[in-house]
């Protein structure tokens, strides 16, 4: 049997939960959507919270607050996903693409320097969008302090412990997507969420929500079962993962340099060889593995390589391999040997 790369963590309390919430005839935004951010506050702790139906629409609204004016630039990693600049041009703003640390997933304080001194983007960033890609923790706090506002993407580095100093790090806002492929699902939507007084207010500046922005019921039961579920769910990672890093010490292909634990979104490799032979003979296993940043900014070429070379080169070299807690012991060891064989 065919072992997918991905798969949602979807158990029976998850289903029991939203069959409950259709019976009720109450699916769109009320009361499940108001448990959801009660229960989302006693797990990250935030002033304010918004829950609405995508990251898409959490991200413009996190910009509108910002108040940024027509043509000003917001700083993205190029290995952000597409919806980035989307949302980003649709505000009349500029995205600013920034590279990557070295055999990193994220954007450093270095990098980001670069950008601001280099002198040859068509905006000058006035915020930053600090995508916590693949589950990887950046430097919060190092990139705070160069003084421009931050808004944090954790949608996939729920989990992720984090230290005192990054603890205290000044991101104005920072969205926690619900979507199917991000750490927690509720099969859509987003939790846009303010850890101060002062930059909550800028939130509740932005008016009375209209309920066609609101995170539906339905989903928000889904997404009040996954909150409560996810210290199971991390620690199942945690070990196949073990079991992984194991495997991939014997080959020649790298992990990613990380700071800090790390809450097991991904299993990626950075391949030495081709990623299409890799593929072809993960196919042959039965086993899916795909590009870990297709159709980022930098695999569609919105960002050119000569700019951006260590986004692009992850682009071309990085690949994903199954791991989620529904994968059972003999499922695990398939993949195991997979990593250990790998061309």
């Amino acid at each position: 049997m065919k072992i997918e790369v991905y798969s949602p963590t979807i158990r029976r309390k998850e289903m029991d939960a939203v069959l409950t919430a259709m019976v009720e005839d109450k699916i769109g935004p009320g009361e499940q959507t108001r448990l959801l951010v009660q229960v989302a506050k006693e797990h990250i702790g935030f002033d304010f919270c918004l829950a609405l139906r995508s990251p898409a629409i959490a991200l413009g609204f996190a910009l509108k607050a910002l108040n940024l004016e027509d043509g000003q630039g917001v700083l993205i990693s190029a290995l952000s996903p597409q919806y980035y600049i989307r949302v980003i041009e649709d505000l009349r703003l500029k995205p600013v693409f920034c590279d990557v640390l070295p055999s990193q997933a994220v954007i450093g304080r270095e990098t980001i320097e670069a950008v601001l001194h280099g002198g040859d983007q068509k905006a000058v960033p006035r915020c930053i969008v600090l995508r916590h890609t693949l589950g990887f923790s950046p430097d919060t706090a190092g990139i705070a302090a160069l003084g421009l506002p931050v808004i944090e993407d954790c949608s996939q580095s729920y989990g992720t412990p984090l230290s005192e100093e990054k603890a205290e790090a000044s991101a104005v806002f920072a969205i926690l997507g619900l979507e199917e492929r991000d750490m927690l699902t509720a099969g859509g939507g987003a939790l846009l969420y303010a850890a101060n007084r002062r930059n909550a207010s800028a939130l509740r500046n932005l008016g009375e929500i209209p309920p066609e922005y609101c995170l539906a019921d339905m989903n928000a039961a889904m997404a009040v079962i996954q909150f409560k579920e996810a210290s199971r769910n991390l620690e199942k990672r945690k070990e196949i993962a073990q079991v992984y890093t194991q495997s991939s010490l014997r080959t020649r292909h790298k992990r990613f340099i990380t700071q800090g634990e790390y809450n097991n979104y991904a299993f990626p490799l950075i391949l030495e060889t081709g990623l299409k032979d890799v593929k072809a003979y993960a196919k042959r296993k039965e086993i899916v593995v795909e590009s870990a940043f297709e159709n980022s900014i930098a695999d569609i070429g919105e960002a050119l390589p000569a700019f951006y070379p260590e986004s692009y080169s992850l682009s071309l070299r990085t690949v994903l391999f199954p791991i989620y807690p529904r994968l059972g012991t003999a499922e695990i060891e398939r993949v195991s040997k997979l990593i250990m064989t790998l061309p």
